[in-house]
């Protein structure tokens, strides 16, 4: 098997995990999902779980530490010379176009029955609805954990950004800040799109910083 290959099917594992757990804490509350219980929805063991998320929480989060992770490496690819925000939009674009392309895959892997990992037979995946999800996410229970997810993707982010700064010893700071601001628009602007569909989160980002560049110019 190719290493692409291989790198894909162990994704849609992921991505079948991820929308069995979202699914089972929808229908039935966070504090009642277990391992096993999102094991068994995504047709595979225990031991698969394990091999791909310490915790259940974790399994629920990789939806957003999949988007921003490809954000970053976006950020990093962009030309050296492009200014920090001109990379952030460039590489908002390419995300959302792999976003949306993901979505249309496991469409169309749960029309024709393809689950991710079939230990135990072919999964079906649902599509799960964005605001529900995002409702998810705020559940007190959840609440340490996106902490945490969203703390490590800052960091992360931030590195990608602090080359692209001018040099000096506030350098990591202004990273940072770029960083948890950029994030926080793309919350603000991605609950805005799910709240008013015909809006396009992109125009949303686009439109979101200018006003943040007027606010603070």
């Amino acid at each position: 098997m190719s290493t692409g290959l291989r790198e894909r099917k162990k994704e849609a594992t992921r991505r079948s995990l991820h929308d069995a757990a979202v699914r089972l804490a929808l229908e039935h509350g966070v504090e009642n999902v277990t391992v096993e219980a999102i094991a068994d929805a995504a047709f595979v063991s225990r031991r698969t779980f394990s091999n791909y998320f310490a915790s259940k929480e974790q399994a629920l989060f990789h939806r957003d530490r999949t988007q921003v992770a490809s954000l970053v490496a976006h950020v990093r690819a962009r030309p050296d010379d492009e200014p920090p925000v001109r990379a952030l939009l460039h590489a908002a674009e390419r995300m959302r176009a792999e976003s949306a392309e993901r979505d249309r895959d496991a469409g169309r892997d749960g029309e024709t029955g393809r689950g991710g990992d079939t230990e135990r037979g072919g999964g079906t995946r649902r599509a799960v609805d964005g605001k529900q999800y995002q409702e998810l996410r705020q559940h007190p229970a959840l609440l340490r954990e996106l902490a945490a997810t969203y703390t490590a993707i800052e960091r992360d982010l931030a590195s990608a950004l602090e080359p692209r700064l001018p040099a000096g010893p506030d350098a990591a700071l202004h990273a940072r800040m770029l960083s948890a601001s950029f994030l926080a628009l793309l919350r603000v602007c991605g609950q805005e799109a799910l709240e008013n569909p015909d809006r396009d989160p992109l125009d949303l980002l686009r439109q979101a910083m200018e006003l943040t560049s007027q606010g603070t110019s």
